[in-house]
């Protein structure tokens, strides 16, 4: 669970920052959204980190049905 709420923290803040500068409401922190950014390092592990949180929430429903 706290993996899982880490990660999604993470890949959250990442957009609300970008969405933050996109307004103008906040000063450009180089910060790329996620899925979208120019290097592919960051694409493979945020897709790595999408992984890992479907396979915790694939664990977690097969544990409530036993």
């Amino acid at each position: 669970m706290l993996l899982a709420s880490g990660i999604t923290i993470q890949i959250g803040s990442q957009a609300l920052l970008n969405m933050m500068v996109a307004c103008n409401a906040f000063p450009n922190t180089g910060i790329s959204l996620p899925f979208f950014s120019y290097g592919g390092t960051a694409l493979i592990i945020t897709l790595g980190e999408i992984g890992i949180l479907l396979n915790v929430s694939r664990q977690a429903r097969t544990k409530k049905k036993r």
